[in-house]
């Protein structure tokens, strides 16, 4: 069974035991946490999709881990006119792990 769960602006399919890096959370490390919105839930003929949401269906995950992505590289420049930028740019994430669906 899996879940489409609706965190940080993006959609997650997740199942049980999965781990997910999503946008950054101001929870603690080690901490459980719940959420409730479930875009779709189910496999095969049981799927529920919800209007937007399904009602009563949490989603618990542990949360693993805070930390930066990879470097990201933003060159801008003006093509003759002798200006270059360059610039980079790592993310920060949440790394989380499915504990159950229900």
């Amino acid at each position: 069974m899996f879940a489409i769960i609706e965190t940080g602006g993006k959609q997650y399919k997740v199942a049980e035991g999965d781990f997910i890096r999503v946008e950054l959370l101001d929870v603690e490390e080690g901490s459980e946490l719940v959420i409730d919105k479930v875009i779709a839930v189910g496999e095969g003929a049981d799927m529920k999709i919800g209007t937007p949401y399904v009602e009563g269906v949490t989603v618990t995950y542990n949360v693993v881990e805070h930390g930066k992505g990879k470097k990201v590289i933003v060159f801008k420049y003006k093509p003759k006119k002798n200006i270059r930028k360059k610039n980079g740019h790592r993310q920060p994430y949440t790394k989380l792990q499915i504990a159950k669906i229900g």
